[in-house]
């Protein structure tokens, strides 16, 4: 059967035949669904601000996707390295954190319970801070609040 729309899409995976420039590093690919990557989104935010904030930068200087690629496989070496982080400490808590969010529509007011014991898990292999972009600076980070309800 034919998807509307996708007249010429045949079912199997489309790779792009086109190598990578040779002058650029390999790096693999990250290799992970939506909801693992979302679940560390937050500590890959700040544990590779600084790469991100390269990419952006050069991205604001160029629009030609080639002129960033460097820069894009540091952002993407980063994110590895703290998956592979979080994986080797709290395994376990990661897991239950991402699959709940997989199965609860990438809500993470819907995944607090799991939430807690992840972030305790990296809190105490890591000594990680986690912060909610542009939350009030005066008030508990929404991780650290008790619940209402039980």
């Amino acid at each position: 059967m034919v998807n509307p729309g996708y007249r010429n899409f045949k079912g199997e995976d489309w790779v792009d035949p086109t190598p990578p420039p040779s002058n650029l590093p390999h790096v693999d690919e990250i290799g992970s669904t939506s909801a693992p990557l979302k679940s560390a989104s937050f500590f890959i935010g700040s544990l590779c601000q600084e790469y991100n904030e390269d990419f952006m930068l050069c991205k604001n200087e160029n629009r030609d996707p080639q002129h960033c690629l460097l820069e894009g496989r540091k952002v993407t070496r980063c994110a590895i390295d703290v998956l592979q982080k979080i994986e080797s400490k709290c395994l376990d808590e990661f897991r239950n954190h991402w699959r709940c969010l997989d199965e609860k529509n990438q809500e993470f007011g819907r995944c607090r319970v799991p939430e807690r014991a992840y972030n305790e898990c990296l809190f105490r292999a890591f000594g990680w801070k986690k912060v909610v972009p542009d939350s009030p600076a005066n008030k508990p980070q929404i991780h650290e609040r008790t619940p209402l309800t039980k």
